[in-house]
């Protein structure tokens, strides 16, 4: 691995479409020393508590599919998502990104929602070749409420250039252009236990 982008180096790949991050509304403001600054979408899907009383990533939900299980809310600009404290909750960034085949990215919640009690949980590593917006898991760790507004700047995305290129990522996320549930159900070896074909899973 080659190492951390500079904010030069971001700037120049941004330029010749090396990296698309778009829209990008204010590049000296979102572009760090080491980093790039990411903004809320306006999609959020949370659980529904109470109706289900275990995810079982077998699928083992009756009739029921695990989407029936989520409510998609849209919030409109000006007006906040609120999140509540323990509340686990997925959103997305505003932005569209597509990564070269030799940079992969981290995404790191800004230090100044964490000083707030937002957490972005899981899942920060973005492969190399990506193409799609990325699904957001949001936790709120505080004590009070949250008024989220989407456009806001809500995370940073840190990149790593490879020393060579890999083949893009072409998994069951690519070209997401909204925040999207769990699809673990998809997984290869899933599908392997849900058929009790344990000698091929083994």
């Amino acid at each position: 691995m080659k190492g951390v982008l500079g904010s030069n180096a971001i700037r120049q790949m941004l330029e010749n479409g090396e990296l698309i991050v778009t829209p990008l509304l204010d590049l000296n403001r979102q572009i760090g020393r080491a980093s790039l600054d990411v903004r809320l979408g306006q999609d959020f899907v949370l659980f529904r508590k109470g109706q289900i009383p275990v995810m079982d990533v077998k699928g083992s939900l009756g009739n029921a599919s695990w989407a029936d299980y989520y409510d998609h809310i849209r919030a409109e600009y000006g007006q906040p998502f609120i999140l509540h404290p323990g509340q686990f909750v997925l959103s997305s960034t505003l932005e569209f990104l597509r990564l070269p085949r030799n940079v992969m990215a981290y995404v790191i919640g800004r230090s100044s929602w964490g000083r707030a009690g937002l957490v972005i949980a899981t899942a920060t590593f973005v492969d190399p070749g990506f193409q799609g917006v990325i699904t957001l898991e949001l936790v709120n760790e505080g004590e009070v409420p949250l008024s989220l507004y989407p456009g806001t700047r809500i995370a940073q995305l840190v990149f790593h250039q490879l020393e060579e290129e890999v083949q893009p990522y072409k998994g069951k996320y690519a070209f997401d252009t909204k925040a999207t549930a769990s699809r673990a159900y998809e997984d290869e070896e899933i599908a392997k236990l849900t058929r009790n074909d344990h000698e091929k899973w083994a």
